[in-house]
């Protein structure tokens, strides 16, 4: 059937959805009241209409600027860099951080022909060097922004992005730091795999 396989494809396109898991959303789908898919639609067309970019940080969001960047008890001396919106909200739950963010919108992966040019970087530069972004949210002066958090994940991509990164906002006098990386809470040490032992060897601290 024409529609059953038109959704069957759409839904497969999400990330980690093959066509198997696709085809049994499409009859979950049909099998509930006609009002629930209605409103399913509805969510998705509101948010296809609706939701945008921020044009301060790239944070996906209803409003200009974002909320956060909107927000004047944020600390504007802290730039937070991470790959995807979504990561906004892992770091916000923690309650440590109340500084502000800038989103790549992914990470670089030659592989998959993602260089700089397809990041959100060419706004990171004048958020450093005090560009008016015509917001009215703030974004940084000149000398305001003391130090860049990069967030990016600790992948093979994400090492490398961090490291581009670094090489580009270091010549700008800002300092560039990374996420500390080491053994989980809860974590067993006969478990963990060297490379993040030898992380949390590198990054001790005084107790």
């Amino acid at each position: 059937m024409p529609l059953i396989d038109d959704l069957t494809a759409e839904l497969a396109r999400l990330p980690g959805i093959g066509r198997k898991t696709a085809l049994r959303l499409t009859y979950h789908l049909l099998k509930r009241p006609a009002d629930e898919v209605r409103r399913l639609a509805r969510a998705l067309e509101s948010v296809a209409e609706r939701v945008r970019p921020c044009t301060v940080c790239g944070n996906l969001t209803e409003q200009q600027p974002c909320a956060l960047c909107g927000n004047p008890r944020r600390d504007p001396t802290l730039i937070c860099v991470v790959e995807e919106s979504s990561d906004i909200g892992a770091i916000e739950r923690t309650g440590e951080y109340r500084g502000l963010y800038h989103v790549l919108g992914g990470r670089l992966s030659p592989l998959e022909g993602i260089g700089p040019d397809e990041l959100n970087l060419r706004s990171l530069l004048p958020r450093l060097g005090g560009a008016d972004a015509g917001t009215g949210a703030t974004a940084g002066a000149p000398g305001v922004i003391r130090e860049v958090i990069v967030a990016t994940n600790p992948s093979v991509e994400g090492e490398a992005t961090a490291v581009y990164l670094q090489q580009l906002v270091r010549p700008l006098g800002v300092r560039v730091t990374r996420l500390a990386r080491g053994l989980p809470v809860g974590g067993d040490l006969e478990y963990a795999d060297g490379v993040t032992i030898a992380e949390a060897l590198a990054g001790r601290r005084e107790l």
